[in-house]
């Protein structure tokens, strides 16, 4: 199975790294410049303009993630356990 590698999340930087550790299954989570780092991966979370419904204001960004040594049926379950855990409320 495929999963894109970049998409637009409506979150906030604190929410996203909040559950970071449990959407990587547990692991230890390295920043460095906007770059959040595990075994095999990482992840850039980049702000992008908000999105504004009336005067509702949501935080946004950008999430780009590359691997590094896993070959697909890993990529693949890190994508599942990933997209579980910023899944939000439907389809």
């Amino acid at each position: 199975m495929r999963f894109p590698l970049a998409y637009d999340a409506t979150t906030s930087r604190q929410d996203f790294v909040r559950l970071l550790p449990l959407a990587t299954g547990g692991e230890v989570v390295h920043e460095l410049d906007g770059c959040f780092r595990g075994k095999g991966w990482s992840l850039r979370l980049t702000p992008i303009p908000p999105l504004e419904i009336g005067l509702v204001r949501l935080e946004r960004h950008r999430v780009e993630i590359e691997f590094d040594g896993l070959d697909e049926a890993a990529q693949d379950a890190f994508m599942r356990r990933f997209t579980l855990h910023y899944q939000r409320g439907g389809g």
